[in-house]
């Protein structure tokens, strides 16, 4: 392979990774969508389509696995392929994240909202843009942004702590709104921890251009 056709091969792996990207963005707000307005019908193919992401993590595995057997790239390639393997990685988790939502939206089918849904919906906005911004900056290497991008996780670990506290005290006040609460503490949970999914990879980006690994969410992991 001329060295022409192995970085055409590059390029059509960081494609493979917006599309991918693409899908799991939609997961995240139609999850959140099927949750708001109680659409179970949404909500259904939210979990169903995980699969679908499933398969193409599969695919773009399989692409790394080939060109690294067959191509012996060298060391600043090679960061490349390895951003990309596990990059779907967390792509693959945040999708999972999307379809837990999806399935407490489910569970909570047609029960009366226990209180309108603000913050929850603000967290799938950011998380959202947060995952478009830095798949944005693995394409161009924007190792600023994506410093940038890991210090907004504060501004969702905010968040769940106000929705969190804000669901105790519909808890203490009304023993009858446990489950209810408790399930959208659990869609908290999983935006809180999607973010952190798309802070690991603004900071593949900085490994990628770097060659150094930086976790700057510190004692988080």
């Amino acid at each position: 392979m001329t060295r022409k056709l192995f970085e055409q091969h590059l390029h059509e792996l960081q494609d493979h990774i917006l599309v991918m990207g693409s899908m799991v963005e939609t997961s995240i707000y139609r999850s959140m969508d099927s949750l708001k307005n109680r659409n179970l019908e949404l909500a259904q193919k939210v979990i169903d389509d995980d699969d679908q992401i499933d398969l193409k993590r599969y695919e773009i595995e399989e692409e790394c696995i080939d060109l690294i057997i067959t191509q012996q790239p060298m060391a600043g390639d090679l960061r490349i392929i390895i951003a990309v393997l596990n990059i779907i990685i967390d792509l693959e988790r945040i999708a999972d994240h999307a379809a837990g939502i999806s399935k407490i939206a489910v569970m909570l089918g047609n029960e009366p909202p226990l209180k309108p849904l603000v913050d929850l919906p603000r967290m799938a906005e950011m998380t959202g843009g947060m995952l478009r911004r830095a798949l944005t900056a693995f394409i161009n290497h924007d190792t600023s942004e994506s410093v940038k991008i890991c210090s907004e996780d504060d501004n969702i670990d905010n968040l769940y702590d106000q929705v969190f506290r804000e669901l105790l005290v519909y808890m203490a006040e009304d023993p009858k709104s446990i489950t209810r609460a408790t399930r959208l503490i659990w869609v908290a949970h999983n935006l809180e921890r999607s973010a952190d999914r798309v802070t690991n990879i603004a900071e593949r980006v900085i490994y990628l251009v770097t060659g150094k690994h930086e976790d700057l969410l510190g004692s988080k992991y």
